[in-house]
């Protein structure tokens, strides 16, 4: 804001993004690249030492975590800091295979309020990538979105190698293997820290896209949802975890008993590491408060901002307003 030096750490980490955008889906279909155009999702990529690659089709966060990278910034910027721009104008005109793969910044396609956007995920790949994440039968969870899509319960993936087979299947709850140390599973439960990122994504994807954009929510639903209003969605969903339902009991303590009865214990919350894919029920160490609790900031956010104010409202005189409000102690001003 206030030094010209910064303008060109901002360019350098603007580059460094762009090539490795770049490297995870170049123009035209490769099949050493991480991005399949038939299935519409990331997979990870297996490089063999005779130079050969292949996809390991297996619907992870590994295809969810492109959607967390998207920036976006005001119009103004682009006149209110002229050294970036002239640098990002001079990378455009020497790659522009590039730049335009780096989707949606060129002239063309200027969100709300004339605000650009640097995302991995252009307009299309950005629904199709949706439409596996809030797909109730993959990722979309009743408590938040799954480490790994469910479709994987009845279709494991399965790959040999010499005579040895490897398997990747749905796990919502404890792990079947020693990796890890045997207590950690990223093969179904949902975890706090990442469903944290994809709200913010989501977020910042609503003030470039604003409510013209919507999405089917669940997929399948005919339901369609703003990105403003899926992030609602989920943030409900995983707070569902810690409520009461219906019958008094709360999801996060599953069928243990005396957390759910007595009245000595039953109010008081534990942050669990993760939890199971299905019905929510804590798992892994059972004071994992410092990403778990992420599940307050969260609520709060979502008690401070409503959609209008997000698309109105400059990113930094927001982000300002609500720190301002947080550390003060504040109530929402919506």
């Amino acid at each position: 804001e206030y030094d010209a030096m910064y303008e060109e750490v901002a360019f350098k980490f603007i580059q460094h993004f762009m090539w490795i955008a770049y490297a995870m889906d170049r123009r035209g279909e490769h099949h050493d690249e991480m991005w399949d155009e038939q299935d519409g999702f990331f997979y990870d990529l297996l490089r063999l030492p005779g130079g050969q690659a292949m996809r390991l089709k297996v619907r992870s966060l590994v295809g969810l975590l492109p959607l967390c990278a998207s920036t976006v910034f005001e119009g103004e910027y682009l006149t209110r800091y002229p050294r970036l721009a002239e640098m990002i104008a001079l990378f455009r005109k020497r790659h522009p295979e590039v730049v335009s793969h780096v989707a949606p910044t060129d002239e063309g396609f200027i969100g709300y309020k004339g605000r650009r956007l640097l995302s991995i995920l252009n307009k299309e790949k950005l629904e199709r990538v949706l439409g596996y994440m809030l797909d109730e039968t993959e990722f979309l969870g009743p408590h938040g979105i799954r480490s790994l899509s469910r479709v994987h319960l009845e279709h494991p993936f399965t790959f040999w190698v010499g005579h040895q087979e490897y398997k990747v299947q749905y796990l919502p709850a404890e792990s079947n293997t020693g990796m890890f140390g045997g207590n950690s599973n990223w093969r179904g439960p949902v975890w706090m820290p990442v469903n944290a990122l994809i709200v913010r994504a989501l977020v910042n994807l609503y003030q470039f896209y604003g409510d013209e954009f919507k999405v089917q929510c669940p997929t399948g639903s005919g339901r369609y949802m703003t990105l403003f209003e899926v992030a609602q969605e989920l943030v409900r969903r995983l707070a569902g975890t810690f409520l009461r339902d219906a019958n008094g009991r709360r999801p996060v303590y599953g069928g243990t008993a005396k957390f759910q009865t007595d009245p000595h214990w039953r109010d008081l919350i534990l942050f669990y590491e993760y939890f199971h894919g299905d019905n929510g029920a804590g798992l892994g160490a059972s004071h994992q408060t410092g990403w778990t609790g992420l599940i307050a900031p969260l609520l709060d956010l979502f008690g401070r901002i409503d959609a209008k104010t997000l698309l109105e409202t400059e990113r930094v005189r927001l982000e300002t307003r609500y720190v301002r409000q947080q550390v003060g102690g504040e109530q929402a001003d919506k």
